[in-house]
């Protein structure tokens, strides 16, 4: 689709649209968002745009901090969750320039854009399609405080076992068993399925839903394989009708990597393939598991540079409490079929030459999905450039469940950073590979890693409960 602004004026006219609201990413990958009444929206909109202060959503900017947002007309669509009826898209910011504004390079919709362009100069693909798989927990209850004299949080989901004393019903999900549990313990259908739909409405094709192993709520959706760029502004949206959907359900969404002590926790693998010119570049009938030596190598690239790729792809303190043995959650470095436990699986069901592909398992949901789009991108392409072999690197294949090792066996493996300072560390020492092509500029980079680093100090301040269970007598 190709929209116009006549058409966009067409709809507002057939719609009876009243407002039209523009949607902008920060730098951690947030909404946020500009609204202005439908009638003053004009062809004038495509070259003014709509004023903002770029300082203000994180970026270091050496210019005037004064940008404009221009609307990407192809993303218009009507919010579902607005009263009054409301017109939204999103687009990119510009920096005021004459005669012509130019792209800020430090917005995530420009460097995932910049991606795609180095990659299509590269000779090697001009298509990169991308599946996130969209885990997330729905709660009935969360609340915390963190004050001098009480740190403290609590959360609740009437469906976990935890309840089996006060919910009166006898229907809990058993402690880690609630994969595909069906009615009447899968509370929440309806409200995912109306998910579903609203995201279809937003033009984001859904595989499916269905309840995943944490039995305290914790769901997944799966949309089909997109564009990258065009996926990038669909995981946005989805984390936008996610959790507008579930409070019209009285639930609160949370995509937290690890919400809750004890659960399994939410990822958000990201599926990867190349095309170039329509045709698949990771297939071959020949390879491991039907893979390419492309395919290869770009898995090479993706496991040379996991721990400063983790930064970008794991940007929470929280996100290292999910990547722990024991909940099928990756912490080897290394690539398999059918194994979740390490950082990338094949998937033994892509069987068709035009899917075949390999996901990247350690990613979550608090990433900016544009820079972990876009950053996965150039670390595998990266690997094709110089032939990076994951195998002969000693990174698999590893057709064996990693966690039932012995120490011995344990201790040759590679892993994944345990702590995000660990990967910020791992980011500025290596990210060479981001910044080919002016994709990522370094001047963000750095102020990413600032800006991360202040976080983690923060945190490493303010003491835990479970300190005071530990040392409080101690």
């Amino acid at each position: 689709m190709a929209n116009s602004v006549q058409d966009i004026l067409r709809m507002i006219r057939d719609e009876g649209i009243e407002m039209v609201d523009f949607k902008m990413v920060d730098i951690h990958g947030q909404f946020r968002h500009v609204t202005i009444p439908a009638e003053n929206f004009s062809e004038d909109m495509m070259t003014d745009g709509v004023g903002f202060d770029a300082s203000n959503y994180g970026y270091a900017v050496v210019e005037k901090s004064d940008m404009v947002f221009i609307p990407d007309l192809d993303t218009a669509y009507v919010d579902p969750f607005c009263d009054i009826k409301t017109l939204s898209m999103t687009g990119n910011a510009m920096i005021i320039d004459y005669p012509q504004n130019r792209p800020l390079d430090q917005y995530p919709r420009n460097i995932v854009q910049a991606a795609e362009n180095y990659m299509r100069s590269t000779g090697i693909a001009d298509t990169m399609l991308v599946l996130p798989e969209f885990e997330f927990y729905l709660f009935d209850q969360i609340s915390w405080e963190v004050k001098p004299g009480s740190i403290r949080m609590s959360l609740d989901a009437e469906q976990s076992y935890w309840n089996s004393v006060s919910n009166g019903k006898g229907y809990v999900v058993p402690y880690q068993r609630a994969y595909h549990v069906a009615k009447p313990l899968d509370r929440t259908y309806e409200c995912r399925s109306e998910m579903c739909l609203r995201m279809q409405e937003a033009g984001i094709p859904v595989k499916y839903h269905h309840p995943e192993v944490g039995a305290s709520g914790q769901f997944e959706i799966e949309p089909k394989l997109g564009e990258m760029s065009k996926m990038a502004d669909a995981t946005m949206l989805v984390k936008y009708i996610v959790r507008n959907t579930a409070m019209k359900y009285g639930k609160t969404a949370t995509f937290m990597p690890k919400p809750v002590y004890g659960e399994a926790g939410s990822g958000m693998h990201v599926h990867m393939l190349l095309l170039k010119d329509g045709e698949p570049v990771f297939s071959d009938d020949e390879g491991y598991a039907h893979l390419s030596r492309e395919a290869h190598w770009f898995m090479g690239g993706l496991l040379k540079h996991i721990a400063s790729l983790c930064a970008i792809t794991n940007p929470s303190t929280n996100s290292f409490k999910r990547l722990v043995p024991g909940f099928e959650a990756p912490v080897t470095v290394g690539y398999a079929t059918s194994n979740r436990s390490a950082v990338i699986r094949i998937p033994a069901y892509a069987k068709s030459p035009k899917l075949r592909r390999f996901e990247i398992r350690n990613p979550d949901a608090t990433c900016n999905p544009y820079f972990c789009y876009a950053a996965l991108l150039m670390a595998g392409l990266d690997g094709i450039q110089n032939r990076i072999d994951p195998h002969e690197n000693g990174w698999g294949p590893y057709d064996m469940n990693l966690y039932s090792l012995s120490d011995e066996e344990k201790a040759k493996l590679h892993h994944l950073p345990t702590s995000l300072d660990q990967a910020l560390d791992a980011l500025e020492a290596d990210h060479d590979y981001l910044t080919k092509g002016g994709v990522f500029p370094e001047r963000l980079l750095k102020n990413f890693i600032a800006e991360k680093r202040k976080e983690c100090a923060e945190l490493g301040k303010i003491p835990h409960p479970a300190e005071f269970d530990k040392y409080y007598n101690a």
